[in-house]
């Protein structure tokens, strides 16, 4: 159990409770203090406040974080590719057929699973002893996954990704040969209006993929791939949009999806860099992985 005291000064007199204890508190979210002050953890003067009270010079705030919940998922025994490791973060290349978050259908065997069992220093997120993934791939997507151990980790690389600061780079082998050596896919994504696990184009959030071709052959293309922003599906949505889907993808790849020339087990898209600031130190890094076997032997397949 964790304790904490603080005395309000001038400078912080008439300040929201909540806002008060997220300024002394970065490292907890503020959603988090909030549900504390509901749960009527906190006091000021020894008397329970909502978070909307304004705080007065010379009071005193006094409130404890409980002992974390467990997460209702089992640790499991699975292999992993560390990328990088330390107290704060990880960076793991996640295979392709691997769903990340546990779900109805998919309570086992996830990234979310390994994890638990791999990492012995989760210091939790939300008050829950769990991984902090900070953004997930489709589960026939291999590549780069970006994991928060402790919450202010969470909290400092949802930041980033929300101000756009993190850079991401997928490489995907695509149907038909691409007109444009480089170009840009600027176009909203939303949730389809009539098949609701697809997502469409013309109308949602906006959505921008830039592309590059790093390789053609005689009715493919391999093409180098920096979203700018992290829509479902939106990259897979975006290509199939100009008539080239992700070969392999049975959800975008049209009526056939997967034909005997173009031979692939699953979409061929994978996550091969990332960019960003350290959550903790903000030193510059850069991961990459190395396009997997299944897209290797594609390409030296064609040649």
């Amino acid at each position: 159990m964790q304790r904490y005291q603080f005395e309000v000064d001038e400078a912080s007199s008439k300040k929201r409770l909540d806002i008060f204890l997220s300024e002394n508190l970065p490292e907890i979210s503020r959603s988090r203090l909030k549900k504390l002050i509901d749960e009527k953890r906190v006091t000021v003067n020894e008397k329970s406040r909502t978070a909307g009270y304004k705080v007065r010079a010379k009071e005193t705030i006094e409130f404890q974080i409980p002992p974390l919940e467990p997460l209702n998922t089992e640790p499991e025994s699975l292999p992993l590719d560390i990328i990088f490791e330390d107290e704060h973060m990880l960076v793991v290349n996640k295979p392709a057929g691997m769903v990340v978050h546990p779900a109805p259908g998919h309570a086992r065997g996830t990234l979310v699973n390994a994890l638990l069992h791999y990492c012995k220093d989760l210091s939790g997120i939300g008050g829950v002893e769990r991984p902090g993934i900070v953004h997930r791939l489709d589960k026939e997507t291999s590549g780069l996954v970006l994991v928060a151990k402790t919450e202010a980790a969470h909290k400092a690389l949802a930041a980033q990704f929300k101000k756009r600061e993190i850079k991401k780079e997928y490489c995907a082998l695509v149907k038909g040969n691409v007109k444009k050596e480089k170009g840009t896919i600027d176009s909203p994504v939303g949730r389809h209006q009539t098949q609701r696990k697809k997502m469409d184009t013309g109308h949602g959030r906006p959505a921008c993929t830039h592309f590059e071709v790093l390789q053609r052959g005689k009715n493919w293309t391999c093409l180098k791939l920096q979203p700018e922003t992290g829509r479902t599906h939106q990259i897979r949505v975006h290509l199939a949009s100009i008539h080239h889907p992700v070969i392999g993808d049975k959800l975008y790849g049209g009526k056939n999806p997967n034909p005997v020339h173009l031979k692939m087990e699953r979409q061929a898209l994978h996550a091969r860099q990332l960019e960003l600031n350290h959550p903790v130190s903000g030193k510059s890094f850069s991961f990459s992985a190395k396009l997997p076997l299944d897209m290797e032997n594609f390409l030296q397949s064609q040649k």
